[in-house]
């Protein structure tokens, strides 16, 4: 895995690829910060924690009040599209991904991690609907069509559930069955994103690595990480067999950041697996 870019993230996450543009994006959550691969950082005027893309010119991002358009011409935040948490200063936006019949996934989380506090919800057309409550620190969102299906987690539990979809809506059409009991390794998975195959490659926390499951739940690769604290993975590059992963030096005293000198920065490799195209989202 080689360096794609060295500015230490406090926070990395919101890893993707954007198709039109051809380019890695992702975020500095904490910093608030977004980076496309490349080119200056761009400051943002909220926690802002996952993007998606709407057209070439124009972000979706979720944030610490809501959803948000960003125009990448001139820099700036445009038009609010959903309130989420903005009355509720302790949440902040955490994991968030488009789907492939054109909504988005965003999360929150307490600002202090408090336990349950966090919320994952659902945007279509329009519609804003609470998929999942109860969780402390929603992760892992992403989506299989094929088998109508997502998958998100709860760090704080080592847990990754499966969640079956309507395959004509993508609203949810049963309930969440555990995927993945990650607590028998002792691991913590963040961010996640399927692949061509179905396959879920998986960011965990404080193990230094990406590690990939196929549908069945079955380990097949593990892809080691030069920082501890790997974030978040996405596909991108030309055939989309180049895996991003961004990295966090939060909360790691001046010792472990000596001891994990590349701690924040993000990384790129080129992998045996082909990603899907990012969903564009829908506006009404």
């Amino acid at each position: 895995m080689r360096l794609l870019d060295p500015t230490p993230c406090e926070l990395g996450e919101g890893a993707f690829w954007h198709p039109e543009r051809q380019q890695f994006l992702w975020l500095d959550i904490l910093g608030r910060q977004l980076y496309t691969a490349g080119a200056p950082s761009r400051d943002l005027p909220e926690l802002t924690s996952a993007m998606a893309w709407v057209d070439r010119d124009r972000l979706l991002l979720s944030t610490e009040t809501g959803l948000w358009l960003y125009d990448m011409g001139t820099g700036r935040v445009t038009e609010r599209v959903a309130a989420i948490a903005d009355d509720a200063p302790h949440l902040r936006s955490n994991d968030g991904r488009a789907d492939p019949w054109g909504g988005f996934w965003a999360s929150t989380m307490g600002k202090a991690t408090q336990a349950g506090a966090g919320t994952i919800r659902r945007w279509f057309k329009g519609e804003l609907r609470v998929i999942r409550d109860g969780l402390t620190i929603p992760n892992a969102i992403c989506f299989d069509r094929p088998r109508a299906c997502a998958y998100f987690a709860d760090t704080a539990l080592g847990t990754i559930w499966r969640l079956p979809l309507d395959p004509a809506t993508g609203w949810p059409a049963g309930e969440a069955v555990v995927f993945l009991d990650l607590t028998r390794g002792n691991l913590s998975p963040d961010g996640a994103v399927t692949d061509a195959e179905g396959n879920l490659w998986n960011a965990q926390w404080g193990a230094g690595r990406v590690a990939c499951y196929d549908p069945g739940g079955r380990l097949v690769a593990s892809i080691p990480v030069p920082a501890r604290q790997a974030s978040c993975p996405a596909f991108g590059g030309a055939d989309l067999s180049d895996l991003i992963v961004t990295t966090a030096w939060e909360g790691l005293d001046p010792e472990a950041r000596r001891a994990d000198p590349q701690a924040g920065c993000t990384f790129v490799t080129t992998v045996a697996a082909r990603g899907l195209p990012e969903p564009r989202v829908l506006l009404p």
